[in-house]
């Protein structure tokens, strides 16, 4: 049984986001990119899946859609512990395009197992996981929080309403993963690390495929307003400071 976990390469969280283009265009420089944190998740409990040889996991793929300059994010996935790597050779699009192009490559492999983090950090979408199943015409199942093997069939448990809910699947499928698909992202070791320069990263050129959204511009948020001290005595203020100005009732 084969394992493919894809993959955003994302802003670290701590970036300070700044804007190029007249605000129309991310501006790169000196941004620390990594592993979108939901995907480094599903890419641990794939590992923690393989590790158990009663599982029968043969190996850990990752995939990215994604110029060369991503691939050093995708040497980190290598080195914490994927067998090897595929690429599309494009820059990243909006989701449609992005969910399409993996899925013309994913049309030519055998994969049993897909998943995918619930969203990315950055663009916060949460619809190429399924946009991807629907493309491959597979099952799919949303927020999942764990994925074990029970006798030999993959079960996973999802979140719903009041409750969890358990799912046994038929393989192939695409499982879209949540937190606690993995207690913390698995860290890699100098051997990983070594060993990552050699695996094979697989580069597919991309097929014709227009996004079907177009960013406009972006907006930085507005400054916070300075704070105001309010007397301890003057309760009349407070008052109606929270209620005209916070607009809290």
């Amino acid at each position: 049984m084969k394992i493919l976990v894809c993959i955003s390469n994302v802003p670290d969280t701590t970036t300070k986001v700044k804007f190029v283009d007249e605000l129309k265009k991310l501006d790169v420089n000196g941004i620390q990119w990594v592993i979108n944190p939901w995907d480094e998740l599903a890419l641990t409990r794939a590992l923690e899946l393989k590790d158990d040889a009663a599982n029968g996991i043969q190996s850990v793929t990752v995939a990215h859609v994604g110029l060369s300059t991503s691939e050093p994010t995708i040497r980190k996935a290598l080195a914490i512990g994927a067998d090897d790597a595929i690429r599309v050779n494009t820059e990243s699009g909006d989701a449609y395009s992005v969910a399409a192009q993996l899925a013309e490559v994913l049309k030519n492999e055998n994969f049993d197992i897909i998943l995918c983090g619930i969203e990315s950090s950055d663009h916060n979408g949460s619809t190429v996981g399924g946009m991807l199943a629907e493309f491959l015409r597979v099952p799919s199942v949303t927020c999942v929080s764990s994925l074990k093997f029970e006798n030999g069939q993959p079960v996973v448990s999802r979140e719903i309403d009041g409750g969890k809910e358990g799912l046994s699947l038929p393989v192939p499928f695409v499982a879209i993963v949540q937190k606690g698909i993995a207690k913390e992202p698995r860290i890699a070791a100098m051997r990983g690390i070594m060993s990552a320069r050699t695996k094979p990263i697989k580069v597919y050129e991309p097929q014709a495929i227009d996004n079907l959204t177009e960013v406009v511009n972006y907006e930085m948020p507005k400054p916070r307003a300075a704070c105001k001290y309010v007397d301890a005595e003057n309760a009349g203020q407070l008052i109606d400071l929270l209620q005209n100005e916070a607009r809290v009732f």
